[in-house]
């Protein structure tokens, strides 16, 4: 075969959505149940095939979307396009064929949504990645395993190549924590055998998913961590009218880490990306709280308004 001609074998060519939302301390990633599946990977993201029908690929993506849980998509970006040979097993003669998926990231507000969809935490796939309430549990039994599995490695090099990785990774080495290394941390766990989709026995390092959608959810969150540093894309989560606790709760459930109540409120009015309404709320149980909103003039006044993360944080 020459190399202009095709492939017999053409690739399979997916769509599918890390669709977040933040209902104020709960992160949440829109779920469904995927059939014939391993016992505790039944359930993935919105995904369906590239149809003919399809007039792009943003638009048939949509349409799987509104098929299979009723939720309409507002703001979405492509993240990556996974093509690793047997991602997933075909029927019968796809063993050798690849099968493309473009992953997508979307934003919304949480809605209830339809069918068998549902809406999960997605700490319950990353449990090690909420550093709110301090070092998470989980993460000393973790970083026990992945000791050892450097220890196991049987060249000298090859041993001190996957620590120096896991102190990096997980901020064990004075490099410190970096919240946007959600798939380096996931995908150093997969090589380790430390998640259930690479072999693990149990789910100490989270919830499985079906065929690689823990890697694209991992891929959606790292860029959702970086892009509200010099993007609003937080205020897509908001409702249109908010307070100013109610922000700081949002993107520190987002990141991860708490954040100095005075240092983020600062940078918030620094960076003007919010400005007072007329209306108050006391919902917050305190004294009334002013209700705020995002400002969008502030996209035309300059090209990366975002909300860089305060270095001093609490917690």
């Amino acid at each position: 075969m020459s190399e202009a001609e095709p492939s017999a074998a053409a690739p399979l060519v997916g769509l599918a959505a890390a669709i977040l939302a933040a209902t104020l301390d709960e992160p949440r990633v829109l779920t469904v149940p995927v059939a014939g599946q391993p016992a505790g990977r039944g359930e993935g993201l919105p995904a369906g095939p590239l149809e003919p029908a399809h007039p792009t690929l943003e638009r048939g993506l949509r349409a799987w979307v509104e098929r299979q849980t009723g939720q309409t998509l507002g703001y979405v970006e492509q993240l990556y396009t996974f093509g690793d040979r047997n991602r997933r097993k075909g029927g019968k003669g796809d063993e050798d064929r690849h099968a493309l998926s473009v992953a997508y990231l979307a934003l919304v507000r949480e809605a209830r949504p339809a069918a068998d969809a549902t809406w999960q935490s997605w700490y319950r796939y990353f449990p090690y990645e909420d550093r709110r309430a301090g070092r998470p549990p989980c993460l000393d039994a973790l970083m026990a395993r992945l000791d050892g599995w450097a220890g196991a490695a049987t060249d000298p090099e090859e041993s001190r190549r996957r620590s120096d990785r896991i102190g990096l990774t997980f901020g064990a080495a004075g490099s410190g924590w970096n919240e946007e290394r959600v798939l380096e941390r996931y995908e150093l766990l997969f090589e380790a055998g430390l998640v259930p989709e690479a072999g693990a026995a149990d789910d100490v390092a989270g919830h499985a998913m079906a065929f690689d959608h823990r890697r694209m959810l991992a891929t959606a969150l790292g860029r959702l961590r970086g892009k509200i540093k010099y993007r609003p894309v937080v205020f897509e989560l908001m409702p249109p009218t908010f307070t100013l606790g109610q922000l700081q709760r949002v993107v520190e459930a987002l990141s991860g880490v708490l954040l100095h109540k005075q240092n983020f409120r600062r940078l918030v009015a620094q960076q003007g990306l919010v400005e007072e309404t007329e209306a108050v709320t006391a919902e917050t149980g305190g004294r009334p709280a002013r209700l705020m909103r995002f400002r969008r003039e502030v996209l035309l006044e300059r090209p990366a308004p975002g909300l860089r993360l305060p270095s001093g944080r609490a917690g």
